[in-house]
């Protein structure tokens, strides 16, 4: 059994669009942020930085996929 190939492979990585949890306002972050990325607004922290994958320090509800 041969394994297919993608013709056009996908990007494991993604942007979402998150909501702040402090004051409300929708930020991009990209999954695999190499850097501390903050609130444009209020200046909170909603992703850090962890090597592969950031980790979101906002709500599983407020986070929605962009493709």
């Amino acid at each position: 059994m041969r394994k297919e190939r993608e013709i056009i492979p996908q990007p494991r990585s993604r942007f979402l669009k998150v909501q702040c949890p402090d004051c409300g306002a929708e930020n991009i972050v990209f999954d695999k942020a190499s850097t501390v990325v903050k609130c444009y607004l209020c200046g909170t922290v909603l992703a850090e930085p962890r090597g592969g994958k950031s980790t979101l320090q906002v709500k599983k509800e407020s986070i929605q996929v962009l493709s």
